[in-house]
């Protein structure tokens, strides 16, 4: 299986709505490893590191959030594997 990691920033409302929690549980789910934390710019950062299609699929889940979250937009770029053992929150 081809292992990808890709680094997302998600903008918006996205602190304060547990998006953190919630994508957390959302990677874990998917067997998505990495990390989430939020920015000083009101953003959230996250890498995600998995099988292609889970982490594509993660990517999704980051588009819409946890519930009361209103994702204006996530830039994604590629990264190097770093070779994470479980999805952390950050702080």
């Amino acid at each position: 299986m081809e292992i990808i990691h890709r680094k997302l920033k998600i903008t918006g409302k996205v602190q304060g709505v547990y998006y953190r929690v919630s994508a957390k549980a959302a990677a874990e789910k998917l067997g998505i490893f990495g990390a989430v934390k939020n920015e000083p710019d009101g953003s959230v950062y996250a890498e995600a590191e998995g099988g292609k299609q889970s982490v594509l699929d993660f990517i999704d889940w980051c588009k819409s959030g946890s519930e009361n979250a209103v994702v204006e937009q996530v830039i994604v770029e590629n990264g190097e594997i770093k070779g994470y053992k479980d999805f952390q929150i950050l702080r």
